[in-house]
């Protein structure tokens, strides 16, 4: 049975199908009513003060959670159809190492990439990067931030 999880709230739940109601939509989430939610292989626990970010297929971003602004200081609306690697200045990885393009490109989840991100303000800051892409027709991606301690 497939897990789901919603970019907007982070609550999971499960669905046999992936659809509901009598015109098979896509199942939105019962908490918040988020519009889509995205399929994980795995049941998923983000950390409390973590960040969703929901991508298309080209990476742009199309919503962020709750936790994106306290992490990145970024408003959803300043972060609509940017693409993720560029917004969050995450561009420093080398082709083959890149989590969001290993993921796009593949299909494949990258959970606990240790990464650094630019907030609006400019600063660098330490993060984990789990990345997991969408198992539907339309593609994409969910990329989930959650800060790392200073060590």
């Amino acid at each position: 049975m497939p897990f789901f999880i919603c970019p907007n709230c982070k609550e999971r739940s499960l669905d046999h199908d992936g659809r509901q109601g009598l015109l098979d939509q896509a199942v939105s989430c019962q908490r918040c009513g988020f519009g889509f939610l995205f399929e994980l292989l795995d049941d998923y626990y983000p950390s409390p003060n973590t960040g969703l970010v929901a991508c298309d297929r080209d990476g742009r971003i199309l919503a962020s959670g709750r936790g994106v602004f306290e992490l990145t200081g970024f408003n959803e609306a300043d972060l609509m159809g940017k693409n993720v690697v560029e917004v969050f200045g995450l561009a420093g990885f080398e082709p083959d190492r890149n989590p969001i393009g290993l993921a796009l490109e593949w299909g494949v989840r990258r959970l606990g990439e240790q990464i650094e991100l630019r907030s609006r303000a400019g600063n660098v800051k330490r993060v984990t990067a789990d990345v997991f892409p969408a198992y539907d027709d339309d593609g994409g991606l969910l990329v989930a931030l959650s800060p790392r301690r200073a060590s």
